[in-house]
């Protein structure tokens, strides 16, 4: 599993965000939502330290970014890109297959 994050979404994570040091973005799972690739869940995201990513990035203004492997389930073998919507002035979130995004 890839993470790609660009770096208009790391800001935003980076001014939105409070991290503390030695955490980073943890992107997980919550109930009661829905997603392109696992059907009564969306994807939730967390400031928290990272016990066992089993992905894993670092943006140029020094943001880490992960999926601990206890969320693996979740991405079904998707991996997640994460870019800036520019009308809703929040991250948008997609779930890429091969390289190519799923709808």
């Amino acid at each position: 599993m890839n993470i790609i994050v660009s770096s208009q979404a790391a800001e935003w994570f980076n001014e939105e965000v409070g991290i503390r040091e030695g955490a980073g973005i943890r992107f997980k799972s919550k109930i009661y939502g829905n997603s392109p690739v696992t059907e009564g869940f969306a994807i939730a995201m967390e400031a928290d330290e990272p016990m066992n990513p089993i992905a894993k990035t670092v943006t140029e203004n020094g943001l880490l970014f992960f999926v601990e492997e206890n969320d693996e389930w979740f991405f079904n073998g998707h991996d997640l890109s994460v870019e800036f919507d520019e009308k809703r002035k929040e991250p948008k979130y997609r779930y890429l297959k091969d390289g190519k995004p799923i709808e």
